[in-house]
């Protein structure tokens, strides 16, 4: 066959068909070609026995260069390309190396290399005995593109597997990589799984090993959760990937999973959070169905659970000003007026956060990220301000707060409209009158009466939406209470007696 060169066993093979069959006949049966065949009638020895040939067949075309200038740039630089060397002939040797010289020059190039380039990296295949080393990683998912409520959601998914088995937990997050993440996938994995692997095992995350003086609180932190486990904490070395390969390829098996069901379903749009989580923990229950037998073996060598979790928030400190918000990491957020002055203590989880006066929860909001390039996002509930704004209606219109107020973007088109063709001080009282509405329980009902109200191009008339959504007094049912005579509770009590 052209390319290949025929091997001892077909030449015996030939031999052996020959002796019954002609030499067309016998050339077929070993796989060669009539004219090898002949050849082979002429020749006393095997192919491997044959001398190495010592010619060339064509011309060598780098013969006056290459020992004088190419070898010697490589002795220089073994990384330069043959793609950089031909170009660099090319300039001292105008019109002498065409691009037909580049096959000659790679294969030439890669020849030298494996004689005298430098050595290699080896990689180790390693073992992995059951129940000893458990990996953690977080992988960025912005590519799957996927969409809720009609916005991008920019994630990343923490995932937590056993290098034995291969079994698998994978959590949704917002946000960095920071320890809390990493706190809340991990101990989520090992409940979930049933037991504790002897180590575990992260790249250089900045959420659990960090040398910066003013990052040392993460590396204890780390340190103490790994303890109440009674993991043995380690990391692969900086910039060496491979290390950390049992988790690296189940990032791109997962996501390749998840980008195939976002295909399958034919839509990356979803409802709420909830419905994308649910897609997640599906598919990683089918990978994980693939490991089963496997980690069924590496369950019985898993060590035991502590009988509770570890802290899964981080306490900061937090003051309410006088403009009845607070900032934590950066973000700001209302508080009722009755919190002003005070001094909380807020825990703050992956998702949310709650503020604690004393041993008293009073506050709980969605956590805040930095997207979308806002330096101090807010997230301001107007039911907290509303009390205050009705008794200062006037200061709505150049209130710092006053975008974020808005809690449907119909509000915000109204109150444009009205500025735009009334007096400040009615737009001011009309928007604010609509804004205690909506606090009474009528947000949804007034959004779908204000976009009536856009497409007819009529402003809102306050009074009349009132009327409209507020409870008429007839309208309520006049219940009538009957009390008990107590008398007949003696007498039940009597009898029991």
């Amino acid at each position: 066959m052209p390319g290949k060169k025929i091997t001892d066993h077909q030449v015996q093979k030939y031999k052996q068909h020959h002796l019954k069959l002609s030499q067309a006949a016998a050339a077929a049966k070993a796989g060669i070609s009539e004219r090898s065949a002949r050849r082979i009638e002429h020749q006393e020895v095997l192919p491997s026995q044959r001398k190495e040939r010592a010619w060339r067949t064509r011309t060598d075309p780098l013969a006056s260069v290459w020992d004088s200038e190419v070898a010697p740039l490589l002795h220089t630089d073994s990384a330069l390309s043959a793609v950089t060397l031909l170009e660099e002939l090319q300039r001292r040797y105008p019109g002498d190396y065409g691009a037909a010289v580049l096959r000659t020059l790679q294969r030439r190039v890669r020849q030298w290399r494996a004689l005298h380039g430098p050595e290699r990296e080896v990689f180790f295949a390693q073992e992995h005995p059951p129940g000893r080393l458990g990996l953690s990683d977080f992988t960025v998912c912005d590519e799957l593109a996927v969409v809720i409520a009609g916005v991008a959601f920019p994630h990343r998914i923490y995932q937590f597997a056993l290098a034995h088995s291969g079994w698998r937990h994978a959590v949704v997050f917002e946000g960095g990589e920071s320890f809390i993440a990493l706190s809340t996938g991990l101990q989520s994995a090992l409940w979930r799984l049933g037991g504790v692997p002897e180590e575990h095992r992260t790249d250089s995350l900045s959420a659990a090993f960090n040398n910066l003086a003013e990052q040392q609180e993460l590396t204890r932190r780390y340190a103490a959760l790994c303890t109440h486990y009674a993991m043995r904490a380690s990391r692969c070395n900086p910039g060496q990937s491979q290390e950390n390969g049992s988790i690296e390829s189940r990032h791109d098996s997962l996501k390749t999973a998840l980008d195939q069901a976002l295909r399958l379903r034919g839509s990356r749009c979803f409802d709420d959070r909830v419905g994308y989580e649910t897609l997640v923990a599906t598919i990683v229950a089918r990978l994980n169905a693939r490991v089963a037998v496997r980690l069924m073996v590496e369950r019985t060598m898993l060590r035991a659970l502590p009988q509770r979790r570890t802290a899964e928030y981080e306490e900061l400190p937090a003051r309410v000003s006088k403009y009845a918000i607070f900032t934590v990491r950066g973000a700001q957020y209302s508080a009722p007026s009755q919190l002003i002055g005070q001094r909380m203590t807020v825990r703050l989880y992956t998702d949310h956060l709650e503020c604690w006066l004393g041993d008293t929860r009073v506050l709980e909001r969605a956590r805040l990220t930095h997207c979308d390039g806002q330096r101090h996002p807010r997230d301001i509930d107007y039911r907290h301000l509303i009390a205050a704004l009705r008794r200062k209606p006037g200061a709505f219109a150049r209130s710092v707060l006053r975008n974020a107020m808005f809690p449907r973007a119909v509000y915000r088109q109204t109150w444009e409209r009205l500025s735009a063709q009334l007096s400040e001080r009615e737009a001011c009282r009309c928007i604010v009158g609509l804004l205690a509405l909506a606090a009474d329980g009528h947000e949804a009902q007034l959004a779908t009466e204000l976009e009536q109200l856009i497409e007819l191009d009529q402003l809102p008339d306050l009074f009349a939406l009132t009327t409209l959504l507020a409870p008429r007094p007839g309208a309520l049912p006049d219940v009538q209470i009957e009390l008990p005579d107590l008398a007949g509770f003696d007498a039940l009590l009597g009898a029991s007696a």
